[in-house]
């Protein structure tokens, strides 16, 4: 994806999700995983610890770098999160450009409920 077709997604799905959720400001890239990892755990749960918080966002990553083959579900826990395992290696190095590459993925993951308005109404 071009850098300019990357930033109009960007916006877009950002602005999405902020009038979804009536929100004023646009969302960050860390309250996108976090909103993508509530959808994903499906844990039926309202609040979150800042530790559970960051292992919704680990959650929301494994599960974008699963779309693309990096890492494998593997079940959930006792209590209900989901687990993943890497089975290839990123080939992205550098924080600039691992950022980029989750911004691609999210936008992957948004444009369906994008298209389907089905994301779920929690807090983001």
């Amino acid at each position: 994806m071009e850098d300019w077709q990357l930033d109009f997604e960007w916006l877009r799905v950002r602005h999405f999700v902020k009038d979804r959720f009536n929100r004023s400001d646009l969302p960050s890239v860390n309250s996108m995983l976090y909103l993508i990892g509530i959808q994903e755990a499906n844990l039926n749960q309202r609040k979150y610890t800042k530790e559970e918080k960051q292992d919704l966002m680990h959650v929301a990553t494994c599960h974008l770098l699963s779309i693309e083959g990096f890492f494998e579900y593997i079940g959930n826990d006792e209590d209900g999160w989901p687990h993943f395992k890497q089975v290839r290696v990123l080939p992205v190095e550098g924080l600039a450009a691992q950022e980029q590459f989750l911004k691609e993925c999210i936008i992957k993951y948004f444009k369906t409920y994008i298209q389907e308005d089905q994301v779920v109404d929690h807090e983001a």
